[in-house]
């Protein structure tokens, strides 16, 4: 372990079993083990191969979809789980904030739960009854903490949980989602501490869905998916891999292609103003479209169409080629086109792209792809759907 990392992970992977007996009948099972069907519990790598390095006093955003890893992450380096392959090792005392309420005995108060939390990260009485006043101040429980903890809401539990987390002064501080179960007050009051935490120095490792709290603390984001490591670096550049990620698995499913097949769209590009090859843009930015198409044989004025809609499959906006008095005389082979909206006008969001290559007279569907190009818009004003200017007046 180097001196100058605060956690270091080296191919780092978790197991479990799954033995997938709960929806099962006696019988099913009596009858696969007696055909030699069964095989006993299969295996589920929840983390595979993850190898990086968290610097002292670096603040790491963990990001990606549930089911990605990322709490088996975090159970790992405070050594609830050990890992099945791989070494992890971590320089200075570890306080977590992991799951609702872990670490409370629900029958005791909160007054004795918060020594004992003390008394697991080694701290003597003396010096819990120090910081026993700062605890309940921050956590706002003066008139519950002796209360038992199973009385309390689960916005009472995070708050007790953070505050006795960072009052006992860890160098490494571990917090999972929970923190969105606070009120708008307590999570200020959160934020308020972790910044002040990255200024004494310290090591923090944060969970959260919340993109933009993730890209306002953290010195870099980690991104998970199934598993294993997909993006590790600037918060910005991380984040919006992991949005476009995102994108793709919700159109997955959905996307739907028919047609005669006379003609068919091969390759469909998009790009930003400056041509570099994106799917995010800002409110108000130009986009290029360069549709690839493949004819079979020749065909006579055709007219190619696009949509743009929202994740509910709601029609934003659509045009094409004949609307637009754009005529093609005819295509024949391969060839392209290209479609530029001079100014994206919508609500952020995500939205799913499709196009279209039909007869001139409508008759005749060539190719349809549906659903099949997911793009994110950034605005910083909020309105829904396409924007519009207005005023009001009284």
């Amino acid at each position: 372990m180097t001196e100058e990392y605060a956690i270091e992970l080296q191919n780092v992977g978790k197991k479990f079993k799954v033995r997938g007996l709960r929806d099962r009948t006696l019988k099913s099972v009596v009858l696969d083990l007696v055909s030699g069907r069964w095989r006993g519990p299969s295996e589920f790598w929840a983390l595979k191969d993850v190898d990086f390095k968290v610097v002292r006093g670096e603040t790491l955003g963990i990001i990606g979809s549930n089911g990605a890893g990322k709490s088996t992450l975090l159970s790992l380096i405070t050594g609830t789980f050990r890992p099945t392959a791989g070494s992890i090792h971590t320089h200075g005392k570890v306080s977590s904030l992991l799951e609702l309420g872990a670490g409370f005995h629900p029958d005791l108060s909160g007054r004795e739960n918060v020594f004992l939390y003390g008394a697991i990260m080694g701290l003597s009485r003396e010096q819990v009854n120090r910081r026993f006043d700062a605890i309940v101040e921050f956590a706002g429980l003066s008139e519950w903490i002796d209360e038992p903890v199973k009385h309390y809401s689960s916005g009472m539990y995070v708050r007790l949980g953070f505050a006795v987390a960072v009052e006992v002064d860890p160098d490494i501080l571990l917090i999972d989602e929970v923190l969105s179960v606070g009120d708008a007050v307590f999570q200020r009051k959160c934020m308020d501490k972790m910044e002040e935490f990255r200024r004494k120095g310290k090591t923090m490792l944060i969970i959260s869905h919340d993109l933009s709290a993730v890209m306002a603390v953290s010195d870099r984001v980690l991104f998970l998916d199934e598993g294993t490591v997909h993006g590790l670096g600037v918060p910005s550049a991380t984040v919006e891999a992991y949005q476009s990620l995102v994108r793709k698995k919700e159109v997955e499913g959905k996307k739907r292609v028919w047609g005669t097949e006379e003609v068919v769209i091969s390759d469909v590009e998009f790009r930003d103003g400056q041509g570099a090859v994106a799917d995010t843009f800002g409110f108000g930015d130009p986009l290029v479209v360069r549709i690839s198409y493949k004819a079979e044989h020749r065909i006579e004025r055709p007219i190619f169409g696009f949509a743009i809609c929202d994740p509910a499959g709601r029609v934003i906006y659509g045009s094409n080629t004949q609307i637009a008095g754009k005529d093609i005389a005819s295509i024949d082979g391969e060839g392209a086109i290209e479609l530029r909206i001079e100014r994206l006008i919508l609500a952020r969001g995500r939205y799913v792209v499709s196009f279209s290559i039909h007869s001139w007279d409508h008759k005749i569907n060539y190719y349809r792809l549906e659903n099949a190009f997911p793009i994110g818009i950034s605005c910083n004003e909020d309105f829904e759907g396409c924007h519009m200017s207005c005023t009001w007046s009284g």
